[in-house]
């Protein structure tokens, strides 16, 4: 039997390893001048390539009812497993996994190179431009020519990635045959804001919670550091939110988020903390008075949306514009106009429909087709998960493709 997968990245290594193990002939086509490159990237170059905190609820997906028996098949434990018989040995950061080297090019040489040793064969610079079926054989078409294989893996990523390393092409080969894809959009990525002073606050860094509506209705909170920009607010917080805010603005609605700058602080505290504060230090400057609550960029910003002068005394005559401080300090409204574009995300939100798949990760359209990774309408939180799907989506797709015909 003759496999061809469409894809070196993370999801369609690990299906050719896995597919190669069962004893058929393998070829990979990558489009990059070499395979796994986008992993280089992950986790800031150190790949957390799996989380030992795990639940299906960190998944999304607007097609696939029930996430659990793709993990329940081949999950953290089995991923583990398979990265040590390659020869990694693993660090446990708080439940967060890495190569004992956090370098994701061990990751990625492991990988490649066993591939290589056990026989996959590998055509980088070999774009495919086009798949066809016919009298039970599939056509794969490049630049170079036409090969055809028994079966098909489809794991071409999808358009989240820098210029020049993703294109997207997944979407147009999986609906030239037949399958719905669902548009899109940007995730785990940073979100642009329609106010100005942003660029006030550019460089900024402090722990919040973000709330995130949309149309007035909360759909999402997140607390951790968040990342001011002169465009806007990023970091991991945001990030775990994207997806929904990306997806609200594909179809032109409203989408807001609310900034706690104290989010550590309960209601009756932070009433507490107004009342001393306003006790002891009556009588100062504004820039003063509020000083040693938060970030001071923070800080001048909401002096002045209150209304108040820095230099400016407080007291009872202007206690509408300080309490209003103090206000804003937990609720500081900014209304997002975009998210960044594909070439910021780490991943895409949708993808091909999970309807036209079996659990087995085969079309229910063209047997013999299978699909794995970011192809698929499922994407991730931050932490590994999203390349725990790769790792299971690609052994799933390569161990159900590789089996012989009954």
């Amino acid at each position: 039997m003759e496999i061809a997968v469409v894809g070196g990245g993370a999801a369609g290594m690990t299906a050719a390893l896995t597919a190669k193990r069962n004893g058929v002939s393998v070829t990979v086509y990558e489009k990059n001048d070499r395979v796994l490159k986008k992993l280089l990237m992950t986790g800031n170059g150190k790949c957390n390539f799996t989380n030992l905190d795990f639940s299906k609820d960190y998944f999304r997906s607007d097609s696939c009812p029930d996430i659990r028996t793709y993990f329940d098949t081949f999950g953290v434990k089995e991923t583990i497993r398979f990265f040590e018989g390659l020869g990694l040995m693993v660090k446990n950061k708080n439940g967060y996994l890495y190569p004992y080297s956090e370098q994701a090019s061990t990751v990625s040489d492991l990988l490649r190179l066993t591939c290589d040793r056990e026989g996959v064969r590998s055509k980088v610079g070999a774009e495919v431009k086009k798949l066809q079926k016919k009298d039970g054989r599939f056509t794969v078409e490049t630049k170079e020519g036409k090969e055809t294989y028994d079966r098909i893996i489809l794991a071409c990523g999808s358009k989240a990635g820098p210029k020049g390393t993703v294109s997207g092409s997944g979407y147009l080969l999986s609906a030239s045959l037949g399958h719905s894809v669902l548009e899109p959009v940007p995730a785990l990525v940073q979100l642009r804001c329609r106010e100005s002073f942003f660029k006030q606050l550019a460089g900024v860094r402090t722990e919040c919670g973000l709330t995130l509506y949309l149309d007035g209705k909360k759909e999402a909170y997140e607390r951790g550091e968040l990342q001011l920009t002169d465009y806007g607010i990023s970091g991991i917080p945001v990030f775990q939110f994207s997806r929904y805010a990306a997806k609200a603005l594909s179809e032109k609605r409203n989408v807001a988020v609310s900034m706690d700058f104290l989010p550590c602080i309960s209601k009756e505290a932070y009433d507490r903390l107004i009342h001393n504060r306003y006790e002891t230090k009556k009588g100062q400057k504004a820039e003063e008075f509020f000083l040693g609550i938060t970030n001071k960029k923070i800080l001048q910003l909401l002096i002045k949306l209150a209304g108040l002068r820095s230099d400016e005394k407080i007291g009872e005559e202007n206690r509408k514009k300080w309490e209003k401080v103090y206000s804003l300090l937990r609720n500081l409204e900014t209304q997002i106009s975009e998210c960044n574009p594909f070439e910021n995300a780490q991943v895409c939100a949708g993808g091909v429909s999970m309807e036209e798949v079996t659990e087995t990760l085969e079309s229910t359209i063209i047997p013999g087709l299978f699909f794995a990774g970011e192809l698929l309408d499922i994407d991730g939180r931050c932490g590994g998960y999203n390349l725990q799907w790769a790792w299971t989506s690609g052994h799933i797709a390569g161990e159900n493709a590789s089996k012989k015909e009954k």
